[in-house]
């Protein structure tokens, strides 16, 4: 079965790191992977600062023309609707930061309608909005709900799940996690929609897990290595 991934939040919210993570796990499963790069809006982190690494995993990468040119302004290649039609195993779509970047995935709902109506079975499409509540726009359940109605409105697609991402970079601890909990329970409560993943690092995870939290806000647990760091070799290539 085929398993599309759309990963939507907030700018910094970390849904590009998740991306990687999904998508180089199914790759180490022998899965023929494709990942999308939506984000076309003022990006801090893009998909293609990690071509490199992407390619030698077996990935297929598609993203923005002109990232990183001279010229600002980055259109989607042709190709990204080849994806609804491939044989590939699983395509990850990482999605702008903000429900203006989200209006780029909009032009896709036919394609997703299509497949959903035809050939998908229940849970083969995750739409996913990725919430750090250590990020301004996300720091509380009002702000969630806020962002999640201007997303779902400019991508065309309903959210279907929710994964808790709280961290403050290397400096998180298991109270950031805590606080992405408390923040979609209320979240997932008033809208229905459920926590599908709680995802961070070994050493603050494991401690938020052993504080024993209600396992219907948890869902699956992802435990990410960081990829999307500012090394220096980035540094002096692209900027800060």
């Amino acid at each position: 079965m085929k398993q599309f991934y759309v990963l939507i939040g907030n700018f910094g919210s970390g849904k590009t790191e998740i991306s990687l993570h999904i998508a180089l796990d199914a790759a180490k499963r022998n899965k023929k992977v494709v990942m999308v790069d939506l984000d076309v809006i003022n990006p801090y982190f893009r998909l293609a600062e990690r071509k490199k690494e992407i390619e030698a995993a077996g990935i297929k990468l598609l993203h923005p023309n002109f990232a990183y040119a001279t010229v600002d302004v980055p259109s989607l290649p042709p190709d990204i609707y080849s994806v609804f039609i491939d044989k590939s195993d699983v395509v990850v779509f990482d999605v702008g930061g903000d429900p203006a970047g989200a209006t780029a995935l909009g032009q896709y709902k036919p394609n997703f309608e299509a497949i959903e109506a035809g050939q998908l079975e229940a849970g083969q499409l995750q739409v996913l909005c990725v919430v750090n509540p250590r990020r301004p726009f996300s720091a509380t359940a009002e702000l969630v709900l806020d962002m999640l109605s201007k997303i779902q409105l400019r991508s065309r697609l309903s959210i279907n799940g929710f994964i808790n991402n709280g961290n403050l970079s290397t400096e998180t601890t298991a109270e950031d996690l805590r606080l992405g909990y408390d923040v979609l329970k209320r979240v997932a409560d008033t809208t229905g929609i459920p926590v599908l993943y709680t995802a961070g690092r070994a050493a603050p995870l494991r401690e938020f897990l052993d504080g024993k939290p209600d396992a219907r806000y948890i869902g699956q647990v992802l435990q990410i290595t960081t990829y999307m760091h500012r090394d220096w070799d980035n540094f002096t290539r692209y900027g800060i």
